[in-house]
C-alpha cells in the first residue's frame, strides 16, 4: 500500500521525527593529524603537508612521495559557499568550512541541517588506504610496510578519538593494513574494541600480486567481521584499478570540469565490478551473514546489473547458486543514494527497501549541501513514511549499530 506517499510536502515535513543517518561523508584531514601523534622516529616520514619546488602544498609520505592530494578535498568554502567547477582543487584546510576537518564543528553542522549521525571516510591515504600516485610508481621502491602500518594505525587512533568526542555521532570506518592479512585482522580487532562500527578495504588486492577477496587468504577477516556483525564497505575509488575510471574515461579534449563530471560518473558505476564478483564468486554462500555496502555509487543502475548478472549466470555458468543475484543482494548487500530523484522510489523498491541507505557525500564535489533533503525531496516524497524512515535511518542504524 502506497497511500502515505507525500507529494508536495516540504523537506522538513518529510524528515520530521526521523533521526537521519548519513552513511557517506569524508574528513579533510588536519595537517597535523599524523605528525602530532607519530613517535619521534616517524615524524618526518608519516603523511604531512609540504611545499613542492613551486611552492605548492602537497600531502606527502616518507619525505617527498606525493600522495595524490594537493587540497583539502572540499567544495564547501569557509564562508559557506560551494565551489564552482574545479576551483576547490586549490583550496587548503584554512579555506574550507571548519566542519570539513573538525569534529565539534561537524556535529554543529549536523544539528543545523538535521542529521543525527554520519559515517566518515578518509581522503589522504585513499578511501581505503590503498595509496595513490607516486607511491605505486614502478620508478620508486615499494613504500616501507612498517611506515604504512604506523600511518594506518595513527589514522584509526585519530578517528577513534573523534568518534568518542562526538558521543558516537561521527562514526569513521576503520582503515586496514590490507597488504597483510594477519595485520589486517589484528588492526580490525583493535578498532572494533575501540568501538568502530565498520571497515573499508581495497577492493582489488589481486592487482598487487595477492589473492582476490574470494580467496582463502581473506577468510580470517571475513570470519571476524561476520562474527562481530561488522559491515565491509567498498567505497568507489577504493583501489588503484577503480581510480583509473576517473583518469581514463574522459576524452583528452574535455575541459577539466567536464573530465570531473564524466570521470566522477563512471566511478559510481565502477562498483558494479565489485558487486558482480562478490556474488559470482560464491563467497556469500560461505559467509551468509557477512554484510557488504557499495558506498557513494548510487542505486539506479543496480537493478539492471543484478538482472544482467542473473541472466549471464543462468546462460553461461554450470555452477548452481543457492540464491538469485537479487536474493543475495537483499540478504547481504546495501546500496547508497543521494542526488537521485527521478525513479528513486522505484529503484529502492526493486532492490528492497531494507537494502538502501542515504548519504550526502559531504564535503566532496557531488555533496548535498547546504540543503541535503531539499535536493532529494521529490525522490523521498514518493516513498511511504515507513519506507522513508528505513532508508533515511533505521536501515543504517541496524547495520552500523547506531543508537537512535
Amino acid at each position: 500500500m502506497l497511500d502515505s506517499v507525500a507529494p508536495g510536502r516540504s523537506a522538513a515535513e518529510l524528515i520530521k521525527g526521523i533521526k537521519v543517518i548519513d552513511v557517506d561523508t569524508h574528513l579533510s584531514e588536519p595537517h597535523d593529524m599524523w605528525t602530532s601523534r607519530a613517535p619521534a622516529k616517524w615524524k618526518d616520514r608519516v603523511p604531512q603537508v609540504r611545499a613542492d619546488a613551486n611552492g605548492n602544498l602537497r600531502w606527502v609520505i616518507d619525505g617527498q612521495r606525493y600522495l595524490g592530494v594537493s587540497s583539502a578535498c572540499s567544495v564547501v568554502h569557509r564562508d559557506g559557499r560551494q565551489a564552482e567547477g574545479v576551483d576547490f582543487t586549490s583550496w587548503q584546510i584554512d579555506d574550507v568550512h571548519p566542519a570539513c576537518s573538525q569534529g565539534k564543528a561537524r556535529v554543529a553542522l549536523m544539528d543545523e541541517i538535521g542529521v543525527h549521525a554520519q559515517i566518515l571516510y578518509a581522503n589522504v591515504l585513499g578511501f581505503a588506504g590503498q595509496g595513490r600516485g607516486e607511491t605505486n610508481s614502478a620508478a620508486l621502491p615499494p613504500l616501507d610496510d612498517e611506515l604504512r602500518l604506523i600511518s594506518t594505525q595513527i589514522f584509526n587512533d585519530a578517528m577513534g578519538e573523534m568518534q568518542a568526542e562526538s558521543n558516537d555521532r561521527l562514526l569513521p570506518m576503520a582503515m586496514l593494513p590490507w597488504w597483510d592479512i594477519k595485520l589486517a585482522v589484528a588492526e580490525a580487532e583493535r578498532c572494533f574494541d575501540m568501538g568502530m562500527r565498520g571497515i573499508n578495504i581495497n577492493s582489488d588486492p589481486h592487482t598487487h600480486g595477492m589473492q582476490d577477496l574470494s580467496g582463502e587468504y581473506w577468510y580470517p577477516l571475513w570470519e571476524l567481521c561476520q562474527d562481530r556483525n561488522i559491515p565491509v564497505n567498498f567505497h568507489i575509488g577504493a583501489s588503484d584499478a577503480s581510480m583509473s575510471w576517473y583518469g581514463d574515461t574522459p576524452w583528452p579534449s574535455q575541459s577539466p570540469a567536464h573530465k570531473l563530471s564524466i570521470g566522477g560518473t563512471m566511478m559510481f558505476i565502477s562498483n558494479a565490478r565489485v558487486i558482480c564478483n562478490i556474488i559470482a564468486s560464491g563467497m556469500l554462500d560461505r559467509f551468509p551473514k557477512l554484510k557488504f555496502v557499495s558506498v557513494e555509487s548510487g542505486i539506479g543502475w543496480l537493478p539492471f546489473i543484478l538482472e544482467a548478472l542473473q541472466y549471464q549466470m543462468d546462460t553461461s555458468s554450470s555452477h548452481r547458486y543457492e540464491l538469485t543475484a537479487l536474493e543475495y543482494f537483499r540478504r547481504q548487500m546495501f546500496g547508497c543514494f543521494w542526488f537521485e530523484n527521478r525513479d528513486c522510489a522505484d529503484s529502492i523498491r526493486k532492490l528492497g527497501v531494507d537494502n538502501v541507505l542515504f548519504e550526502t557525500d559531504f564535503p566532496h564535489p557531488t555533496c548535498l549541501y547546504p540543503d541535503p533533503f531539499g535536493k532529494v525531496a521529490d525522490g523521498i516524497a514518493a516513498l511511504t513514511e515507513d519506507e522513508r524512515r528505513k532508508v533515511l535511518s533505521t536501515n543504517a542504524a541496524g547495520l552500523y549499530n547506531i543508537a537512535i
